[in-house]
């Protein structure tokens, strides 16, 4: 299938490793220009080599923090100085950050707001303008079924999940009349750099434990069996992202094997 994504230009946030990453190697096999952006330079160099050899596509990496709004200017000026337009934006930046309540400071709940919400308005609010002039484009926010549901001990994360969600939907109807679709992808257990690094803290207790025993003991709770590949949420945003999905606007979409309590 054809997504109809050739020469379309893509900033992926958080586009280093994980989700975003796989979103912009799907978007790039797909024919569009990609612009990824983090915090670091050496894995984002990492990350676009590696996106070139698998597509022979455009990626063009820039490092940027998206809670520095200054950045987040500097980044799609330099999107529209190298490939004249951005016609796709995702949302991808963040940790996961799930606490008791009464063990979070306002240090935590600041920094969580600013990275998944505020992040996300910036950089909605820069590329914006672009958009409209050339008379459509994809904004795809990346949040977790949690920001609908949440359990406990699952904030400050669920909490700025829920806001992007609210947000996602409310653009949505703000922009239809300028063809700007805003959906979100609400992505569950995925195979990331995240749960990586937990499985390497993990090993200092249990010398013997392998990935892939780690990830085997993480899916036993999902319906289907596992943990997701992160390449299963970069297709769909993908998807989103292309003409193939022209009339889905303000909609939630669960990437979780079945995990979610809501639809």
């Amino acid at each position: 299938m054809d997504l109809g994504l050739r020469g379309k230009v893509a900033v992926v946030t958080g586009g280093s490793e994980g989700i975003g990453k796989a979103a912009a190697l799907s978007l790039a096999a797909e024919g569009a220009h990609v612009v990824i952006c983090a915090r670091r330079i050496e894995p984002l160099e990492s990350a676009a080599a590696e996106i070139r050899a698998a597509t022979g596509g455009h990626v063009l990496p820039v490092v940027a923090d998206v809670t520095r709004p200054d950045q987040v200017e500097q980044l799609f000026a330099r999107t529209v100085e190298t490939f004249g337009r951005v016609d796709i934006l995702v949302n991808n930046a963040g940790t996961s950050s799930a606490h008791s309540f009464e063990a979070i400071t306002d240090e935590m709940w600041e920094a969580d707001l600013h990275l998944k919400l505020f992040g996300a308005i910036y950089c909605i609010r820069a590329a914006l303008p672009h958009m409209k002039a050339q008379g459509g484009g994809r904004i795809i926010n990346i949040t977790t079924p949690g920001g609908k549901a949440p359990g406990p001990r699952s904030i400050p994360t669920s909490v700025s999940r829920a806001a992007g969600i609210a947000l996602t939907k409310a653009l949505s109807k703000e922009y239809a009349a300028h063809n700007i679709l805003v959906n979100t992808v609400c992505v569950g257990l995925l195979k990331s750099g995240q749960h990586q690094r937990r499985w390497e803290r993990a090993r200092s207790e249990t010398p013997d434990l392998t990935l892939d025993a780690f990830y085997e003991a993480l899916g036993q709770n999902v319906p289907l069996g596992r943990v997701g590949e992160a390449r299963e949420a970069g297709d769909v945003i993908a998807f989103l992202a292309s003409e193939r999905a022209s009339y889905i606007t303000g909609a939630s979409i669960n990437v979780d094997g079945g995990a979610s309590a809501v639809v």
